[in-house]
């Protein structure tokens, strides 16, 4: 396998860390451009240090907010070498399908989602991996891929419709959780000492999404063309649960609803549910007799 010089924009980020470490574990030669680090990596400029090293690369990655991806992909096109490979890590597609589909070189380019924190590490876990315009280079970065972790390849349009599920509506029904449990004022401490395990999970879920990075989790929110429908079903959904509380036989029929969103998985998803909540209350035991 031949080695690459690789040019990861946005390096010095959490993402952009991640793929740094993952290029050169796979033996390529990897440049950090970062503008947060150094004023002279504005991937915009003409006559920067950024502009010099995109000119002779052989790989691109975008690991930045999708404004700053977006804006950059035209310039990209006209100083980055006609056969070097362009990669985002957006979290959303459709638009940087657009964008690569209107520039004038047929580059090969692709686009990769990491479906999980940076700092969970890449190995084991799932990327989405979207094509739009394929080659060699292309392929050598989806075995790499698939050499740490498992790879779902999908559609930018099929991508979008399926993050708006998975992302935008799980982050806002978290979200959502959070800010009414705030509003609700019941003393935090109070809610943890008596919070069963739903609660506790929902509220371990609260504290990951709301320690996050703000950008990214407004990238998967604002950019994605499907996410507003997302959060509009959230709120209909509350409503039917609301209907449903002056009738036991409509409340069933919400559960039922609720279970055949998991599909033939539901099953698994109990059982992954139960092992959370041992080790939930394992993890409470444990502080409280140390407390």
């Amino acid at each position: 396998m031949t080695a690459s010089d690789v040019v990861v924009v946005g390096g010095a980020g959490s993402v952009g860390s991640m793929y740094v470490e993952a290029f050169e574990r796979a033996g390529d030669t990897v440049t950090v451009v970062d503008s947060a680090v150094n004023p002279d990596d504005d991937v915009l400029a003409r006559d920067s240090r950024a502009a010099r090293l995109l000119a002779v690369c052989d790989t691109v990655v975008l690991a930045v907010p999708q404004s700053v991806a977006l804006a950059a992909v035209p310039h990209l096109d006209t100083v980055m070498q006609p056969d070097a490979l362009l990669v985002d890590t957006l979290s959303v597609k459709n638009a940087m399908a657009r964008a690569v589909e209107r520039t004038t070189r047929s580059r090969p380019a692709i686009g990769i989602n990491p479906l999980f924190a940076p700092s969970l590490g890449m190995d084991g876990r799932t990327t989405a991996v979207t094509v739009y315009r394929d080659g060699d280079a292309v392929q050598r970065l989806v075995d790499m891929l698939t050499r740490r972790g498992r790879v779902v390849l999908v559609s930018a349009e099929d991508h979008d419709r399926a993050v708006a599920s998975t992302q935008a509506l799980t982050h806002a029904a978290a979200l959502a959780f959070g800010v009414a449990a705030a509003r609700m004022g019941i003393d935090p401490a109070l809610a943890t000492a008596l919070g069963p395990p739903p609660h506790v999970t929902l509220s371990a879920l609260v504290a990951r999404v709301s320690s996050g990075t703000p950008e990214v989790y407004f990238d998967v929110q604002h950019g994605n063309p499907f996410a507003a429908d997302a959060r509009a079903a959230l709120r209909e959904a509350v409503d039917v649960v609301d209907d449903a509380c002056t009738r036991v036989d409509d409340f069933a029929a919400v559960m039922v609803e609720a279970r055949s969103s998991l599909g033939d998985a539901a099953q698994e998803y109990g059982s992954h549910c139960a092992h959370l909540f041992d080790r939930g209350v394992q993890i409470r035991s444990d502080s409280k007799e140390q407390s």
